[in-house]
């Protein structure tokens, strides 16, 4: 590959104001690009939106999102034409704010769906996919951008006038393994060589209207497995329908200790009907959706925060009875509905990308025959090709995928939920690569220094999303705080990137998602290419004047390995950061390595005042005759800046609350 290092050396493309567009950014980029790449970037070209025609389509079904968003992927291929609004159609919505951000010219489209019509002449058809095979679906969206074509189901097809370039139903089966063994084998020489994806083939969407019934709920904050036990659950008010759905949750949201179940019987009028252990071929009967949790170290389901899993049940016609009985612990609330509460549709978000971008799109969880093809695709692709969507079986799957692309040579780029991906990448905006100045403490004091970090900044979904809700907190800048950010926005998404850049108090530092240029396990990388890693993610933070990172390495028997010299040295050689910020689960981390402070995070569960209280019991045993230092991990999904406006002044002596570069420039003078 050639080296980016060696071209953005010389850019220098800056203003007197410290802005400029982005090398290999200009707005007659070449098209042709666009699959192809060019040595100034990581990821595709695409060209600057002019007008855009968009409409609301969250009302819309899966099926004509994806229908839509493949149109999207074909039409903003050659000029970015096509926005959609996913959540409502009210401006207060993230995908509303950054269209009114753009400030260009648009049309409003009442009923998106016209939109196929008018831009009919563009495309050659449909690619049919088979509804009866999910990950179909997934090739229908490889071909469709191979082909220039929409992707749909039958009914769509002959409803639009759609000619159908290719039908897939009745080519693939339940076998997930054959059928992308099939697109690997048969697409993969006509695809994009600068990235692959993965994607869900469905989504579940919550049915209006549902009633739940509450049958069990822990009213005490539990965090340590004392309640657990076994439980009797009495559903039988919810009896009379086809079937019984039992919904498990955590009845406090905030803090990450929802409910664990580890063992599940179920009696109809007093007859054994079910019985199984989670994450068996028994419980796969049962379990109605299980993809909003996880399974635990002890075989145990689990699911935190808003998230949940739900158990159907089917009892005998004339049952009058039906109790659940569940081994069960930590912070649960139960409840029970005789309504199918979701359905399955297709997964529409991202596609438009995927098929602008000719990529191979594909679903496989990274164990087992699955994680076997999963590292075949990434031994065919050059080092530094990302990885771009996410990964199946959440945790778990994070963790497991993240660690084989690493060892396949290829970041991640966490964007399943990344919509418009194709008008984001086109829109040029003004990047200051200018770092922030440090707010030096001459002398450093007997404290406790503190610096707090909102998480998830690799994701660019979430920085698409979640975060400018909250960075849209009237009293975010109240209090000190690193958030961090992905610098390859700087590619898939530069307005973004540069309104979090140009609208940040002197209180907000942008620091530099994990672990660099995407997110990674430098500890996993093959020793020849993780030089390479470094030093794409250097040029991206210089491109976007970041100095800060906070990273991971990989795991071993379930913790997370400190960083060897030779990566901190890596880091120290390649990239600006001054220190890192490190993914930490064990005692407590302060070294130096490769001559740089390495700091693991710590975090607390719930909100200002129990995290106060943690701290607290964290350096009851500090004898203050030395200065402390705590890097403070903030759930980025549960807590906003008003949250952190309520914790700062609680931190008066002996903390002392700084941003990231003042905490470093401390400890590369103390440690």
């Amino acid at each position: 590959m050639v080296s980016r290092r060696a071209f953005l050396a010389g850019s220098g493309a800056v203003t007197a104001g410290g802005f400029g567009l982005l090398p290999g950014l200009t707005a007659s980029a070449n098209a042709a690009d666009l699959t192809t790449g060019s040595g100034s970037r990581l990821l595709p070209v695409f060209n600057r939106p002019k007008h855009l025609d968009y409409g609301d389509v969250s009302k819309l079904s899966g099926g004509d999102q994806t229908l839509l968003t493949t149109l999207q992927g074909v039409v903003n291929r050659t000029q970015p034409e096509l926005y959609f609004l996913y959540d409502t159609g009210t401006m207060s919505t993230p995908d509303a704010k950054w269209l009114a951000d753009m400030h260009l010219p648009t049309k409003l489209y009442a009923n998106p769906l016209d939109l196929v019509a008018k831009y009919r002449s563009r495309i050659r058809g449909a690619i049919v996919h088979d509804p009866d095979v999910p990950d179909s679906l997934n090739v229908a969206t490889t071909l469709a951008g191979l082909e220039n074509a929409v992707v749909a189901d039958a009914d769509q097809a002959k409803a639009h006038g759609l000619r159908i370039v290719k039908d897939l139903r009745g080519m693939f089966d339940a076998d997930r393994v054959k059928t992308y063994r099939w697109q690997l084998d048969n697409l993969f020489p006509r695809v994009t060589q600068q990235l692959l994806a993965g994607l869900p083939p469905t989504r579940v969407v919550a049915v209006e209207n549902v009633q739940w019934q509450e049958i069990a709920r822990e009213t005490r904050q539990i965090r340590d497995s004392s309640n657990r036990g076994s439980y009797d659950l009495d559903v039988s008010a919810k009896l009379g329908q086809q079937a019984v759905f039992v919904r498990f949750q955590d009845s406090f949201t905030d803090d990450g200790w929802g409910p664990s179940v580890s063992e599940v019987t179920v009696k109809a009028n007093g007859t054994e009907i079910a019985h199984f252990l989670p994450n068996t071929p028994e419980e796969a009967q049962y379990l109605f959706d299980g993809a909003n949790s996880s399974i635990g170290g002890e075989a145990n389901r689990f699911s935190d925060g808003g998230g949940y899993f739900i158990y159907r049940f089917e009892p005998p016609a004339g049952t009058t009875s039906l109790v659940v009985t569940v081994t069960m612990w930590n912070q649960y609330l139960v409840t029970a509905t005789d309504t199918a509460p979701t359905r399955i549709e297709p997964f529409p978000y991202f596609r438009d990308y995927v098929v602008a971008t000719k990529a191979l799109v594909s679903w496989l969880p990274p164990g087992g025959e699955t994680g076997d093809l999963l590292i075949e695709h990434y031994a065919k692709y050059p080092p530094l090709a990302p990885y771009m969507g996410w990964f199946a079986n959440d945790v778990s799957g994070e963790w497991d995928g993240v660690d084989l692309a690493s060892q396949g040579g290829s970041p991640v780029i966490a964007a399943d939920f990344y919509m418009n991906g194709t008008v984001h990448a086109g829109f040029t905006a003004p990047i200051s690569d200018t770092v922030r100045p440090v707010r030096r403490i001459t002398k450093p004091k007997n404290k406790v220094y503190v610096t707090l970090t909102f998480g998830e900044g690799d994701n660019i979904q979430y920085c698409q999303r979640r975060m400018r809700d909250i960075w849209d907190d009237p009293k975010r800048g109240e209090a000190l705080a690193n958030w961090t950010i992905s610098p390859l926005l700087a590619e898939t998404g530069p307005g973004l990137f540069s309104y979090f850049q140009r609208t940040a108090t002197a209180n907000d530092l942008l620091v530099c998602g994990p672990s660099g240029g995407g997110y990674t396990y430098p500890g996993s990388w093959p020793a020849d290419q993780l030089t390479s890693y470094l030093k794409m993610s250097g040029d991206f933070m210089r491109r976007t004047g970041m100095d800060q990172v906070y990273a991971y390495n990989n795991r071993q028997n379930g913790q997370w390995v400190p960083f060897p010299e030779e990566i901190a040295k890596g880091y120290a050689d390649y990239t600006p950061v001054k220190g890192i910020i490190q993914s930490w689960d064990g005692d407590p981390l302060l070294v130096r390595r490769g001559g740089l402070p390495v700091i693991g995070i710590w975090g607390a569960p719930g909100k200002a005042a129990e995290y106060k209280a943690a701290l607290d019991a964290k350096i009851a045993n500090w004898d203050g005759a030395s200065p402390l230092f705590i890097a403070g991990g903030i759930g980025a999904w549960s807590w906003t800046p008003s949250d952190m406006a309520e914790l700062a002044p609680m931190l008066g002596d002996p903390y002392e609350l700084v941003l990231a570069n003042t905490f470093f420039d401390l400890l590369n003078r103390v440690l």
